[in-house]
């Protein structure tokens, strides 16, 4: 386990703006409850044990309840709206004054906020990683069974990363690729901002994703490091009520508890 207080300055820019239509409720997606909690508390909460000293909430889908869930929390978050929502990188772009007012860390976790699973340790395997390669920007991979649905990680014939492909965007061959992408992503935060001003929407959703970041550094010849460090249980997705609860039952298996110790925000 990294020392997390020798780290250089750290932020977490946590996506939580979307609807969640498949949800079958009014309520923003990330505020569905697992284990006790709103999901994106859990997440908020992996991130600060990770190091991060910053937060930013990236919210939009009836935000007052997101920011509500938050404003007793110590120390407090930062709050950016999203609207309209035009993708992923979009969505981290409206971080970009706190950046430029001096708010966010040397380096920044981007994490989505329908992730509940997520966990601390995995994230300082990242960072740790990260900061001893001197990467500008870094991601952990799964490798599961069935990879419907997820962007898949894309190497070349030595091994090393190229690209994350979307689901929407991918070959036939894209597709049986079993390495995919969970969303666990650190920046050097000034390359972060940089790459995205060079993000364009030209795929099949016409969204600005935050994933093109990452190849656009390598053709800058910057460092991207690749960590396959999440459990495949950790990667469970969040898009119906079968899928909370099973995601609910395996956190709350996880805690030890039916009545399980409440996350700080």
């Amino acid at each position: 386990m990294t020392n997390t207080a020798q780290h250089p300055p750290l932020s977490s820019i946590v996506l939580a703006a979307g609807k969640g239509t498949r949800m079958k409720s009014d309520l923003p997606k990330v505020m569905h409850p697992a284990a006790g909690e709103p999901m994106v508390k859990w997440v908020v909460k992996a991130s600060r044990e990770a190091g991060a000293k910053e937060v930013v909430l990236v919210v939009g889908h009836m935000a007052e309840l997101v920011t509500g869930a938050f404003q007793h929390g110590v120390p407090r978050c930062h709050f950016v709206t999203q609207s309209p929502q035009l993708g992923t990188g979009h969505a981290v772009d409206q971080a970009r004054p706190l950046f430029a007012q001096g708010l966010l860390g040397e380096h920044c976790f981007v994490l989505c906020g329908d992730g509940p699973l997520i966990r601390a340790d995995t994230l300082r395997a990242l960072l740790q990683r990260h900061l001893l390669a001197g990467a500008a920007a870094s991601l952990a991979t799964s490798v599961v069974t069935d990879p419907t649905g997820y962007g898949r990680i894309e190497r070349d014939a030595q091994g090393r990363f190229r690209r994350i492909v979307e689901q929407k965007d991918a070959t036939e061959t894209q597709r049986a690729i079993r390495e995919i992408n969970p969303s666990y992503y650190l920046f050097r935060t000034a390359d972060l901002f940089n790459a995205l001003t060079r993000v364009t929407n030209q795929n099949a959703s016409g969204e600005y994703y935050i994933t093109d970041v990452f190849e656009l550094l390598l053709k800058d010849g910057k460092r991207v490091e690749v960590v396959d460090a999440v459990p495949p249980e950790d990667v469970l997705s969040v898009n119906t009520p079968e899928q909370l609860a099973a995601v609910d039952a395996i956190l709350r298996r996880r805690l030890g508890s039916q009545a399980p110790a409440r996350s700080h925000a």
